[in-house]
């Protein structure tokens, strides 16, 4: 078990406990709905994605054929999102964002990446801390459909991470 807390590690800026190098963009792109490839070298780290504060964010979160393909119900912490696509097949960079509906999307904070699909998300990242994103298929979570966001402090007075309390347990 960790000795210390994805948050408080970056509240009080203590490093070795993560990275903050998780990929933009599939470091192996493949064809995701096909065969999949006979080894994604996978790695073992704690690597989350470093958001500016107050960015938008848009998201296309892809379902595999790793496996089998599947629905997966994802869920982000800490903020709603604007479901603003989806489509069957691989996501298409050039053509699928022309159909994206961009004049009153949907807002959640959990939505079905559908089996064999995408689904792509906006948001403003506009709460500072530490987020977690995970399938909602505990199984799914452990094996590693999972990931973390940290956004950084504004500049305003209501835009920083507040203090951890003083009884705060140890992990």
């Amino acid at each position: 078990m960790p000795t210390t807390a994805l948050l408080q590690a970056h509240f009080f800026n203590i490093s070795g406990v993560f990275t903050d190098d998780f990929p933009g963009n599939p470091p192996t792109p493949f064809n995701y709905t096909g065969k999949p490839p006979t080894n994604m070298g996978t790695m073992k780290g704690t690597r989350l994605y470093r958001l500016a504060y107050n960015s938008t964010v848009q998201l296309v979160l892809q379902d595999t054929g790793i496996i089998t393909p599947e629905n997966h119900p994802v869920h982000l912490h800490g903020f709603n999102f604007f479901v603003v696509g989806r489509g069957v097949g691989n996501f298409n960079p050039k053509k699928d964002p022309k159909k994206f509906n961009l004049v009153d999307p949907v807002e959640r904070n959990t939505v079905g990446v559908p089996s064999g699909g995408w689904t792509a998300i906006r948001f403003r990242a506009d709460n500072p801390g530490v987020w977690f994103m995970h399938c909602h298929l505990e199984i799914h979570t452990t094996w590693g459909l999972k990931m973390a966001f940290v956004v950084d402090n504004g500049k305003g007075p209501n835009e920083s991470v507040l203090p951890p309390p003083s009884d705060l347990p140890t992990c």
